[in-house]
């Protein structure tokens, strides 16, 4: 087979990698899907870019994605490298030999100057990401519309513009690799949520409510 392949462990399948990007995941619209719980419905891709290969974390699930073991968000692969796509692997294989550092990563750019409003809607955004659920899409243009009480047209604007800001290329999951970075460069953070639970201070009592006494 020529050019960039993996081979699943558990299955032994080999699948020679597209051109440019292959996605993979446990949904119905990916190029390569994994049928194991722990992979997400859009999950990771793998890119190439001339010999090289490097595999994208998408930020779509808790369990993460590992090269080797070692999780990572952006990678450049080398042949015989393992990638774990939570509980399931496989082996990248076709990639030309070549001497540089395989521990290295794709550096992202500094993060672009942002507007207020720009904040608001990358926070919406990203918010699914941050939740305690696994984290399944970033949130539609309606639901960000939704949840900063503007229109759906304002927020389709203020996502051509931070595409543009963050160098995000036209094509499929557009969103979803704009979430991806704006959560790896540790612009939008979870907030933590405080479970509401009942007084369990010892001293608390509870004080029934004053009756008035018929008089005797």
């Amino acid at each position: 087979m020529e050019g960039p392949f993996i081979r699943i462990e558990d299955s032994g399948e080999v699948i020679a990698l597209r051109p440019e990007i292959t996605t993979i995941g446990r949904g119905r619209g990916v190029d390569i899907r994994l049928t194991d719980p722990s992979v997400s419905r859009l999950h990771a891709e793998f890119v190439r870019r001339g010999p090289y290969l490097y595999v994208v974390d998408l930020g779509l699930s808790r369990n993460g994605t590992r090269v080797n073991g070692r999780p990572i968000a952006r990678r450049v692969l080398d042949d015989g490298d393992v990638v774990s796509f939570g509980a399931a692997r496989a082996r990248v294989g076709g990639i030309p030999r070549e001497d540089f550092t395989p521990e290295v990563e794709l550096r992202r750019a500094a993060a672009p100057e942002l507007t207020r409003r720009e904040v608001d809607v990358l926070t919406s955004l990203c918010r699914p990401a941050l939740s305690d659920e696994a984290f399944v899409a970033p949130a539609t243009a309606r639901e960000i519309a939704d949840d900063l009480v503007v229109t759906e047209a304002a927020v389709k604007q203020h996502l051509l513009r931070l595409y543009q800001k963050f160098r995000i290329p036209e094509g499929t999951n557009r969103r979803t690799r704009l979430a991806n970075e704006v959560v790896a460069l540790g612009l939008v953070r979870p907030t933590p949520v405080i479970p509401t639970q009942r007084p369990t201070d010892p001293t608390h009592h509870h004080t029934p409510p004053t009756s008035s006494r018929r008089a005797s």
